[in-house]
């Protein structure tokens, strides 16, 4: 492991640390049923019938599991 030689100064230190950003989770926008509807890409979403009931998982266009 590498250790270094001299002790790192504060304003080093924090200017450093400052380059590490949280990135905002991109969303995909759909439009069902009038409404717009925003979801994380890469994840499976619920399919609702017109009441709001949970009727299944769906990803890519396809059914993958039932509620």
């Amino acid at each position: 492991m590498a250790v270094p030689k001299r002790k790192m100064s504060r304003s080093n230190t924090r200017s450093r640390r400052s380059q590490w950003k949280a990135e905002a989770t991109p969303l995909t926008a759909r439009l069902e049923g009038g409404q717009t509807t925003y979801a994380r890409s890469h994840q499976a979403y619920v399919v609702t019938d017109s009441a709001g009931t949970p009727l299944f998982l769906e990803y890519k266009g396809r059914k993958v599991k039932d509620l």
